[in-house]
């Protein structure tokens, strides 16, 4: 305590004095006031803004016509991804059908996020990094107790399960809705032998886009990755801007006829499923 704290005023005047301070781990309330919002968008569409240092997560409820971009500053995050349907939270993203039904087990732009019930959740619009992961999943507590020392969420290496377990509960969802996520950033191959092997990150300032084709609760977890060869913790922070895109979704929509079946018919699930509820 300082002489500053040591008295009730003095605390509320140093808590006050913050006010309005912007760090490089804090969301930004309202999102317009992100002082560097992309060039094409008006920081008055900004919905989020956030940057998550490693070992932290963050979620938020977003509406359809969403763009939402994750950005990796100095190329060590890990943005381990869920998805759930916002006004309907039993639906969730399926990350077995989101390789098995584009056939393709590698995410990259035009890939869909698809749910447990068939429909696109969102879709993978633009892709920086190339380096991502939809098979092993996040980390446990098991597993980093046994690399690291420690997998609990508070502590300096936390697990990226006993994080989203936290995030899902803050919007009433269970541990039981935790399901297998994606992981943006840090890419991951099938060897000819069947051995998953780690390629690591694309490096800093990279970025990936996606379009929400359903409102979603969305947590984001920025922890390291299950295959992350580093013996140390190194996870870099992680940078989340939104912005209202429904020209962006209606553009997507406008060209899915010339697009693989498969993914037209998860969109025309969404779409389906959203006109039916709003007039």
């Amino acid at each position: 305590m300082t002489t500053t704290t040591a008295s009730t005023a003095g605390a509320r005047a140093h808590a006050r004095a913050q006010a309005g301070t912007i760090t490089d781990s804090m969301p930004v309330v309202p999102a317009s006031a992100w002082p560097t919002p992309p060039a094409d968008v008006d920081a008055a569409q900004l919905t989020w803004a956030e940057t998550i240092p490693g070992g932290r997560y963050t979620s938020k409820v977003l509406a359809r016509g969403t763009r939402l971009r994750l950005r990796d500053v100095t190329g060590s995050a890990c943005a381990h991804l869920l998805l759930w349907r916002a006004d309907a939270p039993w639906e969730r993203l399926n990350v077995a059908d989101t390789v098995k039904v584009p056939w393709q087990a590698y995410l990259g732009a035009g890939h869909p996020l698809l749910s447990d019930q068939g429909r696109a959740l969102a879709t993978v619009v633009a892709d920086e990094s190339g380096h991502h992961d939809a098979l092993c999943g996040t980390t446990t507590l098991a597993g980093n107790a046994a690399k690291y020392g420690d997998g609990q969420v508070y502590s300096a290496t936390p697990a990226g399960r006993e994080m989203f377990t936290l995030a899902a509960a803050k919007h009433g969802l269970t541990p039981t809705d935790v399901a297998p996520s994606l992981s943006f950033f840090h890419g991951v191959v099938v060897e000819s032998d069947g051995t998953l092997t780690s390629k690591g990150s694309a490096g800093r300032d990279k970025s990936v886009d996606l379009i929400l084709h359903l409102p979603c609760v969305v947590a984001v977890v920025n922890t390291a990755h299950p295959l992350d060869p580093s013996p140390t913790f190194d996870t870099g922070p992680l940078e989340l801007l939104a912005w209202k895109a429904n020209a962006d979704l209606d553009e997507l929509l406008a060209g899915v006829a010339d697009t693989e079946p498969e993914y037209q018919r998860a969109v025309a699930n969404s779409e389906d499923v959203w006109a039916a509820a709003h007039f």
